[in-house]
C-alpha cells in the first residue's frame, strides 16, 4: 500500500494533463500481474468514433504523443474495441474483456463535462480479482478527480473556454508541430470544399477575435444580456473549429484562436465562416451582433510578436469597418500596417 500512496503523492503533484496520465500510468504498471497499460483518446472524424493509443509503454518507457488524432495511422475504428463502445453508449464506469487466453482487459473512461475523449486500458495475465478492481478503481478515481480539478483551474467560469493563463502552454504545444506536410482528413474536406491548392503550404494559424460594440451591449441591455452574448459567442466558436484547434477567452470581449494544420486559403474560409455565423445568429434581445478578427502565422517570432501581430491586423479591422476578416501579412505588404512592433509599444500583462 505504500508504493501505491507514494506514487499517489507524485501523481497529483502535477500540473498538465499529459504528464499526469503518463504518472497514473506508471502507477498502475508497478502493481502484480500486469503486462501492459495504455491512455487510449476517443475522437470522431468524419462522424466515425475513433480510437488511438496516445501514451504507451515502448522499450520499457512511457512515451506519449500530443499529435493530431485525426492523422495517426495507429488509429482503430471504436467498433474494434466492442466491450469499450458498449461502455461509452451506456455511460458506465468500466469494461472488461478477454480478447485471448492469458490476457484480461480493463477500460476505464474518463468522463469529463459528460463527454469522454480518454480512456485507461489495463491489461494483465489472469481474471481481474474484487480485490484488484477495487484498488485499481480507488487510483483511478484520485486520478480522474485531479483531472477534473486542473480542467476547472484551466477553464474560464463563464464560457467554459480555455482561459488566459493556459495560453503559454497550449500555444507551445501548438507551435511545435511542424510546418508543412499532409493535412489531416478534416483539414483536407475544407481545403477540398473551399478552393485550397494542393501548392499552399500548411501551417499553423493564430487569431484574436473582439466582439464589435460590445460596450454598448452591456450599457444598453445590462451585463446579464452581455453575459450571454459572450456564452453565445463561444458555442459559435466551439462549432466553427475542430477539435484539435483550440479556443481561449482572453477576458472582456477577446477570444483567441490557434488553428491547427491547415492553408492560407482554408485559414481565411474558416474564419470568415466564423464571422458570418456570428452575423447571421440572432441573440435574444440584443439582436445582430458582429466580430473583427485578426490573424497570423505562428511560424515566425516569439509569442508576444506573433499575438502582437494580429492584434495590430484585429484593431485595423475594427478602425476600418468592423465585421471583416484581417490577414497580418496582407495588411503589411499593402503598406497598411509597418512590418515590426518596437518593443515600447508592446505591453506584457
Amino acid at each position: 500500500m505504500k508504493p501505491i500512496l507514494q506514487n499517489l503523492v507524485e501523481m497529483t503533484g502535477h500540473r498538465d494533463h499529459l504528464r499526469l496520465e503518463v504518472s497514473v500510468l506508471s502507477t498502475l504498471q508497478k502493481l502484480s500481474s500486469i503486462i501492459e497499460v495504455r491512455a487510449l483518446e476517443l475522437f470522431t472524424d468524419a462522424g466515425v468514433p475513433y480510437v488511438r493509443p496516445r501514451t504507451w509503454v515502448e522499450d520499457g518507457q512511457l512515451v506519449s504523443t500530443d499529435s493530431e488524432a485525426a492523422a495517426d495511422p495507429r488509429r482503430e475504428t471504436l467498433d474494434q474495441y466492442p466491450a469499450l463502445r458498449v461502455c461509452v453508449e451506456d455511460h458506465t464506469d468500466s469494461a472488461l474483456a478477454s480478447p485471448r487466453k492469458g490476457r484480461y482487459v480493463l477500460w476505464l473512461p474518463v468522463w469529463m463535462h459528460d463527454k469522454v475523449n480518454t480512456c485507461l486500458e489495463i491489461t494483465q495475465s489472469r481474471p481481474f480479482s474484487a480485490h484488484k478492481l477495487d484498488v485499481l478503481m480507488g487510483v483511478f478515481q484520485v486520478y480522474q478527480n485531479y483531472q477534473s480539478l486542473l480542467d476547472y483551474s484551466e477553464r474560464d467560469a463563464l464560457t467554459g473556454l480555455f482561459n488566459r493563463k493556459t495560453f503559454d502552454e497550449q500555444f507551445s504545444r501548438h507551435t511545435m508541430h511542424a510546418v508543412g506536410g499532409r493535412p489531416s482528413a478534416i483539414t483536407e474536406s475544407f481545403a477540398n470544399d473551399d478552393g485550397a491548392t494542393p501548392s499552399e503550404p500548411v501551417l499553423q494559424w493564430l487569431a484574436v477575435v473582439d466582439i464589435d460594440h460590445f460596450k454598448q451591449v452591456n450599457d444598453r441591455f445590462g451585463h446579464l444580456y452581455g453575459d450571454e452574448v459572450l456564452i453565445l459567442i463561444a458555442n459559435i466558436l466551439r462549432t466553427s473549429f475542430r477539435s484539435h484547434d483550440r479556443i481561449f477567452r482572453f477576458g472582456g470581449e477577446e477570444f483567441v484562436v490557434l488553428l491547427r494544420s491547415t492553408t492560407l486559403t482554408t485559414a481565411h474560409k474558416v474564419f470568415n465562416r466564423f464571422r458570418q455565423a456570428v452575423q447571421e445568429y440572432s441573440f435574444p434581445q440584443v439582436g445582430q451582433v458582429t466580430v473583427s478578427l485578426g490573424f497570423v502565422s505562428t511560424s515566425k517570432g516569439a509569442p508576444v510578436e506573433i499575438l502582437g501581430q494580429a492584434d495590430q491586423a484585429l484593431y485595423y479591422a475594427k478602425e476600418h469597418g468592423r465585421n471583416q476578416v484581417c490577414f497580418y501579412d496582407d495588411l503589411v505588404a499593402g503598406g497598411h500596417l509597418a512590418a515590426k512592433v518596437a518593443n515600447d509599444d508592446v505591453e506584457l500583462f
